[in-house]
C-alpha cells in the first residue's frame, strides 16, 4: 500500500503541475527538453500505480484461496521483491523509449 501511495503521490506532485500549466496555456510553456522527462515520469508513475494495484490484487487473492499457507508464501522478502519488480518494470517501460 505504501508503494501505491508513493506512485499516486508522485503523480500529484510531479506529473500534475506541468499538466495543469499545459491545460491553462494551451501549449507547453516549460523548457522543451523537460517535456520528454515529464512524459516519462507520467508513464512511470501511472504504470507503477497500475502494477501496484495488480500486486495488491494478487496478494489478496493468495490470502483468500489459502489463508493458512499465506504467511509461508508471502514473506516480507518476497513482498519487497514484488515491489522492486513493479518499480523496475515501470521505470523500464517509461525511460527506455527516451
Amino acid at each position: 500500500l505504501v508503494s501505491l501511495f508513493m506512485s499516486d503521490l508522485m503523480v500529484g506532485l510531479v506529473v500534475m503541475p506541468p499538466a495543469m500549466l499545459n491545460q491553462l496555456y494551451g501549449r507547453w510553456v516549460l523548457r522543451g527538453d523537460f517535456c520528454s522527462l515529464w512524459y516519462s515520469f507520467d508513464v512511470m508513475c501511472c504504470s507503477a500505480s497500475i502494477l501496484n494495484l495488480c500486486i495488491i490484487s494478487l496478494d489478496r487473492y493468495l490470502l483468500i484461496i489459502s489463508p493458512l499457507k499465506y504467511k509461508l508464501r508471502m514473506t516480507s522478502c518476497r513482498a519487497l521483491w514484488l515491489i522492486l519488480a513493479t518499480w523496475t518494470l515501470a521505470v523500464l517501460a517509461s525511460f527506455l523509449p527516451i
